[in-house]
């Protein structure tokens, strides 16, 4: 295997417009080279080359990326042969490593894949055969769940004797040392079991592998419910329980069935509803709505009709929305609290009717914020109608944002022009000098542009990832290419390539080609960086601050005689301004 080091030593080392040039006739315009696409037929050149960020894109027919690329398009190499056809040209000596690492790593992934079918497997077979699984099985009969279904989700039951499972590996051959990072045994008794007396849920990749497992207890007891930790295997908040069995559906309606559970998912697919999916212990994550987005275009939320559930949907329809996805919230019936719970009691034509009932997510926002204050005062109709901005800000059009507003006037019996006022009295500074930005498109669109420049000038991205945290990037496009900077960071992965394949969306991996082989980012590269980094910085002072300025509002209101709380906070937000006014020096200067 070539080294990362020689790779390297190959994309500085070339010549951009050299290569390209032995393919196509280049002629020079401002700081990029044009002319006629090699990839589809045209008279006016389309064809762009940067040769300072070695970059190719025709703006014709969207077809761009690295040099290298471009050579192992032209000339139908692989990427090790490219290389070194390019190393040979400008006298690189390359350098080769054994893949040893690379290999330990898919050795012990693939053992793991096979632990864990055997594991699934054997809980299953507890569960279905065995007479310690009887008390579970009759649960889960007396739930109302097929036999057909069981063995679909291949679920599974776990002795009570924590000790079972790790004695039974032994048996089979599974060394201590391996069982220990296995995920499956508490790292401080490693011979106890995560999970012991519980039906057990294995969560299955889009492939159908098992990569963890969700325990439900039987009885009373808490906690109800226990899940595998995360691992190289698995990231509860990028996958969906169900997600390999709800894909064809997924394709073919477009729409997808958000539920809160294991159960009430199980439910629902009995029932006919194939396409629903459910978060895994967590709240619905902008990851899980990425994945999702792969394939549909809407999604309806199916939560309990408990406190927890509404806010639940709330959040899940901020998240949907935040993702280009849109959503609709099935109506729940007040007689059941779950999805489950019916299949249970009225079954299973019941609950397949019963997901038919919706409303729109921007309709249950505004039936929810009416319930939530006093409809009598004019200060409950305004804190109504402001619980209902934030969404209308994050609309990713003019037009919708307008149709919004148009709705909220027209729900809430209001003048639509004084709904427009109070909107834009929102989204700028307040009078008590909070600092809350007046368009997110003006914060989103700096992000985007951020780090698109970082991914073409990868050579930042160990100082940014320093200053920046990901927590902080709001655009959805920003923080994707965030998150494949830093996973080729950790993988030790270079060039633009690289970041590239870990995108998954199309779009977003045009939007990076097409910015990056424009002259957008060719002039004071270091200065837009740099800039874009502080103001990172700014936005997170100021969102600090305004919390600071909440809390000390918050305590005189109470007439809180904590003085040591408050000057701790009147401290920090004399640091915070003095940290802001350097950040603003730097800027002028």
């Amino acid at each position: 295997m070539i080294s990362q080091a020689s790779i390297q030593e190959v994309s500085e080392r070339l010549d951009a417009v050299s290569v390209v040039s032995d393919y196509v006739r280049l002629e020079k315009r401002g700081s990029r080279y044009v002319g006629l696409c090699p990839f589809h037929q045209e008279k006016t050149p389309s064809f762009s080359v940067n040769q300072e960020h070695k970059l190719y894109y025709c703006f014709g027919c969207g077809k761009g990326g690295s040099i290298i690329n471009f050579v192992m398009e032209m000339e139908k190499t692989t990427f090790p042969e490219t290389i070194e056809l390019l190393a040979k040209r400008f006298g690189v000596q390359l350098r080769y490593e054994k893949a040893q690492i690379e290999k330990e790593k898919d050795t012990r992934l693939e053992a793991l894949n096979e632990l864990y079918r055997r594991v699934a497997g054997s809980f299953h077979s507890i569960l279905t055969e065995k007479s310690l699984g009887n008390a579970a099985l009759h649960y889960l009969t007396e739930r109302g769940i097929r036999r057909d279904i069981i063995d679909r989700f291949q679920l599974g039951f776990a002795p009570a004797n924590r000790f079972w499972l790790y004695d039974f590996l032994l048996k089979k051959g599974y060394s201590p040392e391996f069982l220990a990072v296995s995920g499956l045994f508490s790292k401080q008794h490693p011979r106890l079991s995560l999970f012991s007396g519980r039906i057990i849920f294995p969560i299955t990749d889009r492939q159908g592998q098992p990569v963890a497992f969700g325990g439900r207890i039987l009885g009373d007891g808490e906690p109800k419910y226990i899940n595998s930790g995360d691992s190289e295997r698995y990231k509860k908040g990028l996958l969906l329980f169900g997600i390999d069995k709800a894909q064809p559906a997924l394709r073919a309606t477009k729409e997808a069935v958000l539920v809160e559970g294991y159960m009430d998912l199980i439910a629902l697919h009995q029932s006919g509803v194939s396409n629903a999916v459910a978060p895994l212990g967590t709240a619905f994550t902008d990851e899980q709505a990425k994945l999702l987005r792969r394939w549909v275009e809407r999604v309806y939320l199916y939560f309990d009709s408990d406190t927890a559930g509404q806010k639940a949907t709330i959040k899940a329809i901020f998240t949907c929305r935040k993702n280009a996805l849109a959503s609709a919230i099935i109506n729940t019936d007040k007689n059941f609290k779950d999805p489950a719970e019916i299949l249970q009691k009225m079954g299973e034509k019941y609950l397949h009717e019963a997901t038919k009932s919706y409303i729109f997510g921007f309709n249950y926002l505004m039936s929810y914020a009416q319930s939530l204050y006093s409809f009598n005062t004019a200060e409950g109709k305004y804190q109504s109608v402001a619980f209902l901005f934030p969404y209308v800000d994050i609309l990713d059009s003019d037009i919708a944002r307008e149709t919004a507003l148009d709705m909220i006037a027209k729900e809430f019996v209001l003048d639509p022009k004084a709904v427009r006022f109070d909107y834009r009295r929102f989204n700028s500074s307040s009078a008590a000098g909070l600092d809350t930005p007046r368009r997110k498109e003006d914060k989103t669109c700096d992000d985007k542009s951020l780090l698109i420049a970082v991914a073409i000038n990868q050579g930042w991205y160990e100082q940014f990832r320093v200053l920046v945290s990901i927590q902080e990037v709001e655009d959805p496009v920003a923080k994707e290419i965030f998150v494949a900077l830093e996973e080729c960071f950790k993988y030790g992965e270079t060039g633009l390539d690289a970041v590239l394949a870990r995108i998954s969306s199309q779009e977003v991996r045009e939007q990076v080609l097409k910015r990056g082989s424009s002259k957008e980012f060719s002039i004071n590269t270091e200065v837009f960086i740099i800039d874009g980094i502080n103001k990172f910085k700014q936005r997170q002072l100021k969102r600090r601050k305004n919390e600071i300025m909440r809390e000390l509002a918050t305590t005189y209101k109470k007439k809180s005689s904590d003085y040591r709380s408050i000057d701790d906070l009147i401290m920090e937000k004399m640091h915070i301004d003095a940290e802001l006014r350097s950040l603003s020096s730097q800027k002028d200067t």
